[in-house]
C-alpha cells in the first residue's frame, strides 16, 4: 500500500509540472524509491536521526543531529561522484563533501568538549517535526533514476531541512560556535538550493 501511495503522490507531481523527465520515446520515467541507491541513503540517513537519543540540551542536540544529516549529504555526494554524468553536479558533490566533512570535525569537537546542561524539550519536539516533515517531503519527491537527477532533486530536499533546524538553534541555542555555524550552513546550503534549482530547470525537469 506504501508503495502504490508513492506511485500515485509521484504522478500526480508529475502531471502538475510543466515538463518531465521523459525516455527517448516520450515516456514518463518515475522510479520505485525502494529501487533508487540515492533513495536508500536517504532512508538510511532518517532512520538513525529519528532514533537518536536526544539529551534536551539544543546546542548538544543541534550538533549531533547535523552530525549525522552531514554524514547523510556526504553520502549522497559520493553517490554522484561515482555514478553522476554531469561535471556541474559532481563539482558540487565535491565541494558538499569537503565542506561538510570540515564541519563534522568541528561539530566533533563541539561535542566532545561541551557536557550537555539545559532542559529544553521543546527544542526537540521542534526538530524532531523538522525530521518528519522531511521524511514525508522524501517520500513524494519524483524520482526516475537518473543519478543527476535524483542527487539534485533530494539534495535541494535534504539541504531545505537543514537550513530550518539551523534556524532553530539560532532562536533556542545558547553557544556561539553553533549558532555560527547554523548561519553558515543557512548561507551556503540556500546558494547550493538556487544553484540545484537552476540545474534542474535549465534541463526541463521540475
Amino acid at each position: 500500500m506504501k508503495h502504490i501511495i508513492k506511485v500515485i503522490a509521484a504522478i500526480a507531481l508529475l502531471i502538475s509540472t510543466s515538463s518531465c523527465s521523459k525516455d527517448d520515446k516520450g515516456t514518463i520515467i518515475i522510479q520505485d524509491h525502494d529501487e533508487s541507491q540515492m533513495m536508500a541513503l536517504k532512508h538510511q540517513m532518517m532512520d538513525k536521526m529519528m532514533t537518536m537519543e536526544m539529551t534536551k540540551d539544543p546546542d548538544n542536540d543541534f550538533a549531533m543531529m547535523m552530525r549525522t544529516h552531514h554524514l547523510g549529504a556526504i553520502d549522497m555526494a559520493n553517490l554522484e561522484l561515482k555514478n553522476g554524468k554531469d561535471e556541474q553536479l559532481k563539482a558540487m558533490a565535491q565541494t558538499i563533501i569537503e565542506t561538510q566533512q570540515a564541519e563534522i570535525t568541528q561539530l566533533d569537537a563541539f561535542l566532545q568538549t561541551h557536557s550537555p546542561h539545559l532542559n529544553n524539550p521543546e527544542f526537540d519536539q521542534m526538530i524532531m517535526t523538522v525530521m518528519e516533515k522531511s521524511s514525508k517531503e522524501s517520500d513524494l519527491q519524483v524520482i526516475n533514476g537518473d543519478t543527476d537527477h535524483d542527487f539534485a532533486i533530494l539534495m535541494i530536499q535534504h539541504h531545505q531541512s537543514a537550513i530550518e533546524n539551523s534556524r532553530l538553534v539560532l532562536l533556542d541555542g545558547h553557544e556561539e560556535s553553533m549558532k555560527q555555524m547554523a548561519v553558515k550552513i543557512i548561507d551556503e546550503q540556500e546558494k547550493e538550493i538556487s544553484e540545484l534549482q537552476d540545474w534542474l530547470l535549465a534541463r526541463g525537469h521540475k
